[in-house]
Order: structure tokens, then sequence, then C-alpha cells
């Protein structure tokens, strides 16, 4: 058994099953997906209660894997929940965050903007495409910086989900085994940088 206990984070509208994250819980019995409700009209106070409560359920460190919306999802229940609840999450994988403060954002992610920027109480990973049609490139590293997330440049993915027809997507995979080489077994606190880690590109080249 896993010493962790990932929680998966679908974006608006959830993850169909060609998505990468739908392969994963089905391949992964550590994996579970967290019914955040209301996939297709989401609010931050109903995704921020549910996600509060799938990390106080887990009876092991938690580890988060979210997808577009949910990554802001994540970062506005860092920064609302309590230090005893974000103690017992280890890390956090982080796809593709949409830039819900542009001037042209989807209506529908409004609601999230404007986006945390307090550094997260965990160890993350932020990935980002080069073209993402939802967030640019800068805008991403950007987020990570003020997250203190490591940015990953994932090179040109499109927004990292099913139309990327990525299957189980296996550089996803080799960066979630990263992420659980870093984390926080025991949970306990996260002393963050005193500067985002500088960014750096695992593929698709220079960034």
């Amino acid at each position: 058994m896993s010493q962790f206990q990932e929680l998966v984070l679908p974006g608006l509208f959830d993850s169909g099953p060609d998505h990468w994250q739908s392969h994963w819980c089905a391949a992964r019995p550590s994996c579970r997906r967290v019914e955040l409700g209301q996939w297709d009209h989401p609010t931050p106070a109903l995704w921020v209660s549910r996600l509060d409560r799938a990390v106080a359920r887990s009876t092991r460190p938690a580890l988060l894997i979210a997808h577009s919306l949910g990554c802001l999802a994540v970062a506005w229940w860092a920064a609302e929940a309590s230090a005893a609840r974000r103690a017992k999450v280890a890390g956090a994988l982080l796809v593709a965050p949409p830039d819900v403060d542009r001037a042209d954002a989807h209506p529908l992610i409004r609601a999230f903007a404007p986006a945390p920027a307090a550094p997260l109480a965990f160890p993350a990973l932020l990935v980002a495409s080069r073209d993402d049609p939802y967030a640019s490139l800068a805008r991403s590293r950007a987020i990570a910086t003020a997250w203190h997330a490591e940015f990953v440049d994932a090179g040109a993915l499109g927004h990292i989900n099913a139309d990327s027809r990525l299957g189980d997507w296996p550089e996803g995979r080799a960066l979630l085994d990263r992420l659980i080489r870093s984390a926080r077994p025991g949970g306990g606190p996260f002393v963050a940088p005193d500067r985002a880690p500088a960014p750096r590109a695992d593929s698709g080249g220079r960034a």
C-alpha cells in the first residue's frame, strides 16, 4: 500500500474517460477522484469545502493531483484551510491552471478570480504547456513563482487534457514520481523557500 492518498481534482466539466486523470484513477489503487460537485457551474466555496473534507478524511498524507480549474481549488483551499489541515498534504501536482484573471477568461471560471498569490504550504510542481489556450506560458510561470511551486515546461501539449491525446501520460507519471520523492511523507510544517526555484524545462526544449 502506498504511504500516500492520491486525491485527483479535475477541472471544469470533470475529466472524461480519455483524460490522463481517469487513466491514473483506474491504474493506481492509491488514487481517488474527489467529487467536487457542480462540474458545469463550479463555485470556489463548494470546491474548497469538498477538498477540505477529502483531506480531512484521508488516513494517509495526501498528494493532490489537480488539472485546470482544480489547481485553483487547491490554491484557494491552501489560502483558507487551517494549518493542521494543510499539514496533511504532502505535495501537489498542478497541471495546466487556467488564467482566471484574463479579460477573456471563460465566464464559468471567473468566479475563481483573482488567483491566490500566496505561497502554498507544501511542495508543488506546476506543469504548463506552451500552447495552452487558457493561459500563456509567461502567466503560468508567474503563477508558479507566486505559489513557490517548481515550474515545468511540458512543451506544446495544448491544455494537457483528453484532447491532447496523452493516454496515461507517462511523462506526467514521471513528474508524480518526482513529487513523491520530494513530498513530506509524515506531513508536518513546510518552510517555503525565500524565492521560487528557477524555471526549468523538462521537455520541449528551452523555455
